[in-house]
């Protein structure tokens, strides 16, 4: 019989659960302004599937921020406009040009693969940053710090303790939040890559109405990445486990789209399509305190607040977040360069000035992030609706206002990391 191994207990500043984008952004965004953080994750290297994602104004100032941004936009195409088509009829209804004069308007919208994303903000972490195969199997508290505890036995001993851990948040758990909510939506998402290039515009064309919405967008001249989200009124479950029938329940739906939509549905291959179903946060849990920091915990993104993806604000918001949280961090441990305190009491300045900083961050934060989810599911809600009344409201109406409102919500700025 084989002696059974013992915990054995590491100190950590800040310890970072998740190395997917809202963890690897946070860990960039404190290792700029000089402070330390290690990432748990599961896996046994860098998560690298999922498709691609639409980033807004306000992601890719966060990204230049980061410190990332110029060397993504090199990956990416910058969005000229915006066309809105029914999905009744594929009739345009709506359009928003991104550009004056033939120049940009201040907007920069493009679509880009999350492999890029993740891979980018790896490489500016220092060596050893990222501790894979840690996962998380516990939390628990020890006086004011937390115990983190992985399943090879480790156990993490640390001040700040931040889950960017995504819609089935351990951290979130451990915090006492409830589970996300059921939208009543799914969505399928697919990803097509040409052997040249593939001929599009640079422009986010989306179909709205009859109960689904359609979305398509370059990611760069050779590829393109789309969405369709639905109330799964007809949709077996048992579709999601055959990629065969959840393209023909695609297509069936884009029945009405362009020709050159529909022949992007069929041309993705059977491994480049994912289905879900659409979750998010109810927004009033949002305004309160405890939900975004609890003492010397906190969390980030998905974990923090899932969304319905209707305005594209999930990976944006993710980003943001990350900055905004490094700043309060870093004024609140270099007010006197504490960070290094071994010793530490539920009356120490340290702890105090921890508390103060996210505290802080849940106040800068909760405002923002309520009206992204709410914005998000309403908006949502109107673009699939297919009553008589909200299709003529969104031919009319509606469809342009959908836009203006995702550009409206995406023009907004998190700030610097400032040192």
């Amino acid at each position: 019989m084989q002696p059974q191994k013992e915990n054995m207990e590491i100190n950590e500043d800040i310890v970072i659960v998740g190395a997917g984008i809202a963890g690897l952004a946070t860990s960039v965004a404190l290792h700029r302004l000089g402070v330390r953080s290690i990432v748990l994750e599961s896996s046994e290297s860098l998560r690298t599937s999922g498709f691609a994602l639409a980033l807004w104004t306000n992601a890719w100032r966060a990204l230049d921020a980061l410190g990332v941004g110029d060397s993504l936009r090199q990956l990416s195409l910058h969005f000229t406009r915006f066309q809105a088509f029914s999905a009744d009829s594929g009739l345009p209804i709506a359009e928003i040009s991104l550009e004056a004069n033939n120049k940009p308007i201040d907007y920069d919208s493009r679509c880009i693969k999350r492999q890029e994303i993740v891979e980018t903000l790896e490489k500016e972490l220092p060596p050893g940053t990222i501790k894979y195969s840690s996962r998380v199997i516990s939390i628990e508290q020890s006086g004011v710090f937390k115990l983190v505890h992985l399943a090879d036995k480790t156990v993490l001993r640390t001040k700040v303790l931040i889950g960017c851990d995504g819609v089935n948040s351990v951290v979130a758990k451990c915090m006492g939040l409830q589970k996300p909510v059921d939208a009543n939506r799914s969505a399928i998402r697919g990803y097509v890559e040409y052997p040249k290039a593939h001929g599009f515009e640079p422009k986010f064309c989306a179909y709205f109405g009859g109960g689904v919405r359609i979305g398509f967008l370059p990611c760069d001249d050779k590829s393109l990445y789309w969405f369709c989200t639905f109330t799964p009124s007809d949709y077996d479950e048992k579709i999601e486990g055959s990629p065969t029938k959840m393209k023909q329940f695609v297509l069936s739906l884009a029945s009405n789209v362009s020709k050159e939509a529909y022949n992007i549905l069929e041309r993705t291959s059977l491994d480049s399509l994912h289905c879900a179903k659409l979750k998010l946060r109810s927004p009033w849990d949002i305004l309160k305190r405890d939900n975004i920091v609890k003492n010397n915990t906190c969390l980030v993104g998905d974990a923090l607040h899932p969304m319905t993806p209707d305005i594209g604000q999930g990976g944006c918001s993710a980003l943001e977040d990350s900055v905004v949280l490094a700043r309060c961090i870093s004024e609140a441990i270099f007010a006197r360069k504490l960070i290094k305190v071994e010793k530490l009491e539920e009356g120490d300045e340290l702890y105090k000035r921890i508390k103060v900083g996210l505290e802080k961050y849940a106040k800068e934060r909760k405002w923002r992030i309520f009206s992204l989810i709410s914005t998000s599911y309403l908006v949502g809600l109107a673009q699939e609706s297919n009553g008589m009344v909200i299709s003529y409201l969104r031919e009319k109406f509606l469809a342009q206002f959908t836009i203006k409102t995702m550009l409206k919500m995406g023009d907004f700025d998190c700030g610097k990391l400032l040192k």
